[in-house]
């Protein structure tokens, strides 16, 4: 990767020493020099270009003043995936305040919480019009300005707001466009299709920023539709894909795959979950001249911390790759087989949690993250994470790390996606439980998914129950699987030895 450009500050940390002073200041970069190139599209929408988008979100920004939010006043975003939901964020930020994209996935009262946790001065509704007045545009945004809030998943208790500055946003931008090897001279060339919710990180930070970072343009799909997905990709000449791997299956088992002209696509990212070997190799054959990347990060990395490059996609599947340049990476107390708790630091990372200083001080120590990502990281320095903290599966005293156990059933054909949690047990403490789900027209049987995996896992990895479902997995905004439903939902039934 490109190191040019980078300068540690006294504390260690790696920083770009060429970027934007603001979000804002990029923006009106391209305003300035490339008015009426398009930057965001709706599908069954209208066009914007820099200049409109600018002007409208100026109006918002007024607006928002008039309704008396200023600088550093907090503003929620419940509007739906759009080109309102990007004039909305952008009119935040012209305003000098803080944007706040709320999970419109959220039962009401964890979205009433983010409101009231967040202090929100205006919430934007979904449905209503927006706010409009004489054009305001905030100045001297700084790197280290707060710039918005984004809230976890919630999973594990209350939301947390990840504090995300200006430079950290702007770093991941970078970071984009160094590991995934995205020529800055692209331009207006650079179109992105944005199929997951602006709500969450990969969508807003590593789609929408990076392409108006580059000068390109988002289109943005507001439902995600397979038919609909394929059609937009040919008709508005994508050229970056960006989801989970499960939705690049469906999109090849699609009947009308072939049909489509998907040549224009350069770039197709993946991650949030395992990828079978098998799945690497069929997006080769099917989307061919394509660079492969499985990108790895989280909330509060404000998006990407590791890429594996194209040219270890299918000899490294499990590994979602090396550190982006401006990130480093350590394993705190690694056990004899080389995994710990993986820490990074680097200016992408938030600075903490809105509201939580007791998280705050369990998750970031000094300029170090806690990720709560079991890892290893081998000799040549491909990163492997093994599992979250919290869903290592303790059986008997021996260690078993859940997405080592879904690498292995992701290669077993006819299974489309699978989960593997703990199941309490009186005698052994914890067993392997595995969800199931079969790819359309397969046909599972508990058995014979145990048999296909004796020889390639240890035996006591192996789940002891198996559960086969048709319905899709419970997944967040982001394409990861989540577990605490399935534990205390599944009905195991008698475990299967």
């Amino acid at each position: 990767m490109n190191t040019e450009g980078i300068e540690r500050d006294e504390d260690g940390v790696a920083h770009y020493t060429d970027l934007p002073a603001s979000l804002l200041d990029m923006f009106a970069r391209w305003v300035a020099q490339t008015p009426d190139a398009e930057v965001v599209m709706e599908v069954g929408g209208e066009r914007l270009t820099y200049q409109q988008l600018w002007d409208r979100a100026a109006r918002v920004a007024g607006g928002l003043r008039a309704e008396g939010v200023r600088g550093g006043d907090r503003v929620a975003i419940l509007t739906a995936a759009g080109n309102e939901w990007v004039v909305a964020f952008w009119g935040i930020l012209l305003a000098g305040a803080v944007a706040v994209p709320v999970n419109t996935r959220f039962a009401q009262p964890e979205i009433d919480y983010v409101i009231e946790d967040s202090g929100a001065a205006y919430t934007f509704q979904p449905g209503a019009d927006l706010p409009d007045d004489e054009p305001y545009v905030a100045t001297g945004k700084e790197h280290g300005d707060l710039a918005a809030i984004f809230y976890t998943s919630g999973t594990t208790g209350r939301p947390k707001g990840a504090l995300t500055s200006h430079e950290a946003f702007l770093s991941n931008c970078e970071n984009m466009v160094r590991a995934i090897e995205l020529p800055k001279e692209q331009g207006a060339e650079c179109r992105t299709l944005i199929s997951v919710p602006l709500f969450h990180v990969t969508g807003t930070n590593s789609q929408l920023l990076v392409a108006m970072y580059l000068g390109g343009s988002a289109v943005i799909l507001p439902e995600l539709d397979i038919p609909t997905l394929l059609r937009t990709v040919q008709e508005e000449k994508i050229t970056s894909l960006t989801t989970v791997p499960a939705i690049y299956k469906l999109l090849m088992l699609n009947p009308s795959f072939g049909d489509y002209d998907l040549s224009s696509v350069r770039w197709a990212g993946y991650g949030g979950a395992p990828i079978a070997p098998a799945l690497v190799a069929q997006l080769r054959d099917a989307l061919p001249g394509v660079k492969l990347k499985n990108g790895f990060g989280m909330t509060e990395t404000a998006s990407l911390l590791t890429v594996l490059p194209d040219e270890y996609a299918a000899e490294h599947p499990d590994s979602v790759g090396f550190a982006c340049p401006v990130v480093d990476l350590a394993v705190d107390l690694p056990d004899e087989s080389g995994v710990g708790e993986l820490l990074a630091r680097g200016p992408n990372i938030t600075s903490g949690y809105w509201n939580k200083p007791d998280a705050t001080l369990d998750a970031f120590d000094g300029s170090w993250l806690h990720t709560g990502d079991l890892a290893r990281v081998d000799d040549e320095g491909f990163v492997y994470v093994v599992d979250r903290a919290k869903d290592m599966i303790n059986r008997g005293g021996e260690n078993v790390y859940s997405v080592e156990v879904e690498n292995a059933l992701a290669a077993v054909p006819g299974i489309a996606e699978s989960a593997v949690v703990a199941v309490a047990d009186e005698v052994m403490g914890e067993k392997v439980g595995a969800i199931v789900v079969p790819a359309p027209g397969a046909e599972l049987t508990a058995d014979g998914i145990i048999q296909a995996l004796q020889g390639n896992l240890a035996d006591f990895k192996i789940p002891q129950y198996v559960v086969i479902t048709d319905e899709p997995l419970p997944r967040n905004p982001g394409g990861k699987v989540l577990k605490p439903p399935l534990r205390k939902e599944t009905e195991w039934g008698d475990p299967l030895r």
